[in-house]
């Protein structure tokens, strides 16, 4: 097979809070260092972009020594936390951005969609747009002639083709933008959270337009996502980062399972509060008290947790909020809509447990946030502890019920035991 994209000990440094080096001096330096045959002095410094931890340099390697061939044709996913360095990585292969080291080679054409909007000129129209990408591209206007209908259908922007596209709203604009990019022939597609804008029907439709790419057409796809069911659906290798570094290289089945595995483990490591109260042993049970993090939707769930008193308190709030993997809140529960008290007398430790009937988000992970709060101080805070997953299962919907992916407030019965 032939190779379509190489990596090369490719890393990309970044002085926080500035553009490039971000001073004159800087630049001087590296410049008579390199004159002189010498190795560029900042490459020595700068700290993994671990953005759980506080650091100390204001030099952040975004990826480091990141090595990997992808073979023409092949739909391979990257995942990974956010901040792991997945569109940092896109924006090098698209040659947005240089690396700071390693080379990058490319064997054809790239279109690449990493943002909505990616490449579109405001105060053009859909059309001229269209143009403008193919050109950007290298086709002629004859190859992009050929193409525009079956652009412009399957964005379905027909009626404001001839629209400035700064008058497009979000959805109409990564529409047309997606149409340009997998229907214009390039040789390799690149795609960064399209399906982060767009219905339902759109979002399908993007996912086999992108497998007819692949796997009809023999082209090269990377595909950016939080959705482990698009990545599983559309690809057939898989790139886990994690921190800017490559944690795994494999197919899309076992890197899945291993990045499940890895974001269900409980993190007590990043605290917020004064710890005036504390919370330990945070547990998900299933309705027989069995431990576990993957749950049908609307199944009954458990949340069993202990609290320990450093002060004497009468009335704290604890809440757990559950967030989508764009740190969008979708659920929430909290004692205070209940009327439960918690309570207690410092030195003294509570156990309680709450009972949610099910979550009907639509099937995905979800990060887990807890918190007690007296008022408007702040005393324990976990954010990310661990994921809840959701899978869907008709045997446990009730009739009526419908995917929600919006902030909802669950009904729960919470008691202490």
């Amino acid at each position: 097979m032939r190779l379509a994209l190489k990596a090369e000990d490719i890393s990309k440094q970044y002085r926080l809070g500035q553009v490039g080096t971000g001073t004159i001096s800087h630049d001087l330096n590296r410049f008579w260092h390199q004159i002189r045959g010498k190795e560029d002095p900042y490459l020595k410094i700068g700290e993994t972009n671990d953005r759980s931890q506080k650091g100390m340099s204001e030099y952040v390697w975004s990826l480091k020594d990141i090595n990997f061939e992808i073979e023409q044709g092949d739909a391979v996913g990257i995942i990974g936390k956010n901040g792991a360095g997945k569109s940092t990585l896109l924006k090098l292969l698209s040659k947005v951005t240089k690396p700071t080291t390693g080379k990058i080679f490319t064997n054809g054409r790239i279109a690449s969609l990493l943002e909505v909007g990616t490449g579109f000129h405001p105060e053009m129209t859909g059309r001229e747009n269209v143009f403008l990408n193919g050109a950007i591209l290298g086709m002629t206007r004859k190859e992009i002639s050929r193409k525009f209908d079956e652009i412009v259908d399957f964005s379905g922007v027909e009626r404001y083709i001839d629209t400035p596209v700064k008058r497009y709203s979000s959805g109409m604009y990564v529409r047309l933008a997606f149409a340009v990019a997998a229907h214009l022939e390039s040789e390799i597609l690149i795609v960064d959270e399209v399906l982060a804008v767009g219905d339902a029907e759109f979002q399908k439709k993007c996912l086999g337009k992108m497998g007819d790419v692949s796997k009809g057409e023999g082209r090269t796809v990377l595909f950016v996502s939080h959705n482990m069911a698009a990545v599983k659906k559309l690809c057939n290798n898989g790139i886990f980062l994690e921190n800017g570094k490559i944690k795994s290289i494999d197919n899309v089945d076992n890197i899945i399972s291993e990045y499940v595995s890895v974001q269900d483990q409980k993190n007590l490591s990043v605290v917020i509060g004064n710890k005036k109260a504390e919370l330990k042993n945070i547990e998900l049970l299933d309705s027989f008290n069995a431990e576990r993090n993957t749950f049908f939707m609307n199944e009954p769930v458990k949340f069993r947790f202990t609290v320990k008193f450093n002060e004497d308190y009468n009335n704290l709030d604890f809440g757990i909020t559950i967030k989508d993997n764009y740190d969008q809140i979708v659920g929430h529960l909290t004692n205070m809509d209940e009327g439960f008290v918690i309570n207690g007398k410092s030195g003294e430790e509570k156990t309680y447990i709450i009972e949610v009937a099910g979550f009907n988000f639509t099937p995905n992970s979800y990060n887990l946030n807890f918190g007690i709060v007296d008022g408007s101080e702040w005393l324990y805070v976990v954010e990310d502890y661990t994921r809840i997953n959701i899978l869907k299962d008709e045997s446990f919907l009730r009739p009526g019920d419908m995917p929600k992916h919006v902030m909802s407030f669950y009904k729960s019965n919470w008691k202490e035991i």
